[in-house]
Parts: C-alpha cells; sequence; structure tokens
C-alpha cells in the first residue's frame, strides 16, 4: 500500500497560487501524481513537464521514497521576462512504502514528461495456496 506523507498538501498548492509556483531547494514545489495497482505491482506517475532526465533524483531510505526534480528557467537572467506561469524550481513528493512493497526492485521511466515507478508487490504479501495433509488425500486452501 502508498500512503502519501504530505498532510499540508492544499496548504501548500494554495499558497503556491497565491504567491507562485516557483519551488526552492528550501521549500520545493510539490508535483502531481496518480497512484493505482495494477496486478502485482503499483505504478506511481508523476508530472513533470519539461525537466530534463538528468535532474531527475529517486531515494529510498526506511521505505520512504522521495522523487527530486528541478527545472531551471528557459531564459537568462538578465531577459526581459513578459508573462513568467510555468512552475520552475525544485519540485519534491514523499511517498511511504508499506512493508507490503519491494523496494528493491522499483522500476523507473520518463517520457513525455512523466515519470513512471513501478513497485512490485513484495513475495511474502501475494495470495498463496497451503497444501493441507490430512488422512489418505490433501486439499489446497487459498490463504
Amino acid at each position: 500500500m502508498l500512503m502519501r506523507t504530505d498532510p499540508f498538501r492544499e496548504l501548500d498548492r494554495l499558497t503556491q497560487q497565491f504567491f507562485g509556483g516557483n519551488g526552492t531547494a528550501a521549500r520545493p514545489a510539490a508535483m502531481p501524481m496518480d497512484a493505482y495497482r495494477s496486478g502485482h505491482e503499483y505504478v506511481v506517475e508523476f508530472d513533470l513537464p519539461g525537466v530534463a532526465p538528468d535532474s531527475i533524483e529517486l531515494d529510498v531510505e526506511r521505505n520512504v521514497l522521495t522523487v527530486k526534480a528541478e527545472r531551471a528557467p528557459a531564459y537568462d537572467d538578465g531577459a526581459d521576462v513578459q508573462v513568467s506561469e510555468r512552475p520552475r524550481g525544485v519540485f519534491s513528493r514523499q511517498l511511504f512504502l508499506g512493508d507490503t512493497l519491494d523496494a528493491d526492485n522499483i522500476t523507473a521511466h520518463y517520457e513525455a514528461g512523466v515519470l513512471t515507478l513501478r513497485v512490485p508487490i513484495a513475495e511474502q504479501a501475494k495470495p498463496r495456496k497451503i497444501a493441507i495433509t490430512g488422512g489418505s488425500d490433501a486439499k489446497q486452501i487459498n490463504a
């Protein structure tokens, strides 16, 4: 099971709308995501349009997955900017990976501005059959 560790996300979203959507290293902006279960894995998709693949960092420590990315402005500091609405700066998101997930075998793919992570369900969490013996025949029961 995936659990978000971001209890103030709505407050951050409103603050970003009011004060601007740029994140800094000290206060990174949140990134939108979808998470769903597909078979024996969880799929998590993060929207990171315009982010260079080499600026994305993924870390897992004590079952906490941290995704961090940075999008630099496309213009120089001396440019006469007329409109700047696209979010830029540092983006970060943390997810708690429950004990039923296999954090050692996460795969990541980045294409068309979407970072897709696949987190397999741990073998010990998958349903399995247990053989019951007794008397002259054996039965299997779903556990």
